[in-house]
């Protein structure tokens, strides 16, 4: 098929459905699911792109619980992987990230997602459809990951900007959410994640103008080293998306998050 761009909206996934060699990934919650999805979408839990095991369950599968999930897709290195998900892009995001992390490139975002379909006049099915399992070996590109080392070696480094997707109060610290302390990275900015949405009601992405206008006003700009993160790597997923599609060479996601770097005594904090 026709290689398609990291963020597409329905008319370019549209002519596409019947092909094979794409493969369409819901990552809704099961009853929105069913009530209607992309027809040939297969439901994916997302609770499978966390390790889940402890102290940190918010970070990166291992390569064999990623080989057993994508094997389970029936993904393969040819196949067009399309994502979307009803949680404004969080879910879809970090699965950008996650297939990008296994070297799979050949992934797009649907811009606006279910919505977004439904509006542009195309048609949802209502019953499950089941995969046609593969046989997909994971290798993690670790440069995609950054973790509290790589963090506390670079925090002087100005050519690193560290994006914190949360809200402004849990930036300030004012809000703090399981965690030991509040406040946010030594000079991380702040940029909270819906704010690169039209609105909570029109979830597509705002123009590239404007996001980049907006980002370079706190100090991001595609000529830095980015690190994207929020409070379990939940809704950085859809930053790092955002960071990717305007241009940004250099991104890594911290997915231990502020739930890693606040509940650790060694890590330092503004407010």
């Amino acid at each position: 098929m026709t290689p398609l761009p990291l963020v597409i909206d329905a008319s370019q996934l549209a002519p596409h459905l019947d092909d094979p060699s794409l493969l369409v990934l819901d990552l809704s919650r099961p009853e929105t699911y069913l009530q209607g999805h992309i027809p040939h979408a297969l439901h994916v839990d997302p609770a499978l792109l966390l390790c889940g095991t402890a102290p940190i369950p918010n970070k990166l599968p291992s390569a064999e619980q990623l080989s057993a999930l994508f094997s389970s897709l029936g993904l393969t290195p040819e196949r067009h992987v399309v994502v979307y998900d009803d949680q404004m892009g969080a879910l879809a995001g970090r699965m950008v990230w996650t297939l990008h992390c296994v070297g799979h490139q050949r992934v797009s975002f649907l811009n606006g997602h279910l919505r977004a379909w439904v509006e542009a006049g195309q048609a949802l099915e209502h019953s499950p459809n089941r995969p046609s399992a593969s046989t997909f070996e994971a290798r993690i590109d670790r440069s995609l990951v950054a973790d509290v080392e790589l963090i506390l070696t670079h925090l002087a480094d100005t050519s690193l900007r560290i994006w914190d997707a949360r809200t402004e109060a849990e930036y300030r610290g004012e809000k703090i959410v399981n965690a030991k302390k509040g406040g946010h990275i030594p000079g991380a900015r702040w940029f909270e994640w819906t704010d690169c949405l039209i609105s909570p009601s029109d979830t597509r992405l705002r123009p590239k103008s404007e996001l980049l206008s907006t980002l370079r006003d706190r100090g991001i700009t595609p000529e830095h080293q980015i690190i994207t993160h929020c409070q379990t790597h939940r809704r950085s997923g859809l930053t790092y998306l955002v960071a990717r599609h305007l241009g940004f060479g250099q991104v890594r996601c911290y997915d231990g998050s502020w739930f890693e770097w606040g509940n650790r005594d060694d890590t330092p904090t503004e407010s």
